[in-house]
């Protein structure tokens, strides 16, 4: 008898979740509303951010983060092409110009040294992404912003539970978190907004709910205050209680689920490490805690015998799935061609990320995998190798 499909990811849902959209489902009361106040609160408690704002999506959240600042055309926003796509279609829309910083060989993951080259008179902000649930070096990042005036937004859609310097990320400045299926906290589809910036917050939480004066769900009014008035257009892009409650119990639980997803990749790691032509991607050095959203490898073809694209189609053969994060955002169609016209000539010096892009596999890691699941992988992996 085959074995069942292992899955890329799998979300960290127990039966106790599952009753809790139930009674949400029940209580009359399922779109924003008293859950998304009590994620906010969670997500505040656990980052130290004191002002969090519940979105559908991260991509939303990317999106006001953007207006809320004023950036449109002639700005332009540093950050990786080594990314999911969005954070680039975000600035495109609002049309500002996406200026792609390389990243780390080995960590995938940029720094202060490589941001700095491309900061001119045009540049409005910075978005530099915390990778695979490792963290970046912050500091020299922030310093950067600071002294050149340049507000910096962490992309942080990989690293809720991951910490820098012993703080959790959101704890330095304003992080844009997803909690997207397959991120290690999911409201199914969703993400959360954090900042210091209070009058940043008031602006994101307007925008998210067509520019009124008040939430969807305001915690004195238990609802939306009917007189509330439209200070400015704004979206619709507000998460419903029955997503927002799905999360609260992981969040109860974040520590065991890293501790889960750490010992699977350290187990990953070690027993990978005798295939010629895998190789795991390098941990940075500066103090930081990993929280294992993604275990990726990287296909050398000339040492594995055999590219990435077809590790993955031979993987799924034997019922096991795999995937990409991410291709280049540059090298996506529209942007191969397109960007030249119009933005000019694409940033030089993108060695590491197009090396990077050409090789990396994401290999099946959530919580409830087992270490036979890991074994099952990796003789996979080493049998279609040879």
């Amino acid at each position: 008898m085959s074995q069942s499909f292992l899955p890329l990811c799998r979300p960290a849902v127990d039966e106790k979740d599952i009753q809790a959209v139930v009674d949400v489902l029940r209580s009359g009361w399922i779109t924003t509303g008293p859950k998304n106040a009590d994620l906010e609160s969670k997500i505040s408690e656990h980052t130290g951010a004191p002002y969090a704002v519940a979105l559908s999506s991260a991509t939303a959240g990317m999106h006001l983060v953007l207006l809320a600042l004023g950036i449109g055309p002639g700005d332009e926003v540093i950050t990786p092409s080594l990314t999911w796509v969005s954070t680039i279609n975000m600035i495109t829309l609002v049309g500002a110009k996406p200026v792609f910083v390389d990243v780390d060989v080995d960590t995938l993951m940029t720094d202060a040294e490589k941001i700095e080259p491309l900061i001119t008179d045009k540049t409005k902000l910075i978005i530099p992404v915390h990778y695979a649930g490792a963290s970046l070096d912050l500091d020299p990042i922030y310093a950067l912003g600071e002294r050149f005036g340049i507000p910096v937004v962490e992309d942080a859609a990989h690293a809720l539970g991951a910490e820098y310097q012993g703080q959790p990320i959101g704890a330095r400045g304003t992080c844009l978190f997803s909690m997207h299926a397959i991120k290690n906290v999911t409201t199914a589809e969703g993400g959360v907004f954090t900042t210091f910036d209070a009058e940043l917050a008031d602006k994101i939480r307007r925008l998210k709910f067509h520019g009124l004066g008040v939430d969807a769900f305001d915690r004195e009014t238990q609802g939306r205050a009917p007189q509330a008035e439209v200070i400015e257009p704004g979206f619709k892009y507000n998460m419903p209680d029955i997503c927002a409650v799905l999360a609260l119990g992981q969040m109860d639980r974040i520590a065991e689920i890293t501790a889960a997803r750490t010992e699977l990749a350290l187990s990953y790691r070690e027993k990978l490490s005798v295939i010629k032509g895998v190789t795991p991607l390098g941990l940075a050095n500066h103090d930081h805690k990993h929280c294992w959203h993604l275990m990726i490898v990287r296909i050398d073809p000339a040492q594995a015998g055999i590219t990435r694209d077809e590790l993955i189609a031979k993987l799924k053969e034997k019922g096991i799935g795999a995937g990409i994060h991410f291709k280049a955002c540059h090298t996506q169609k529209y942007y191969r061609e397109n960007y030249a016209e119009r933005f000019g000539a694409i940033t030089p010096n993108l060695e590491n990320t197009e090396h990077n892009s050409q090789q990396i596999c994401s290999l099946p890691l959530f919580p409830d995998m087992t270490q036979e699941d890991v074994t099952r992988v990796v003789n996979a992996v080493s049998e279609i190798i040879g």
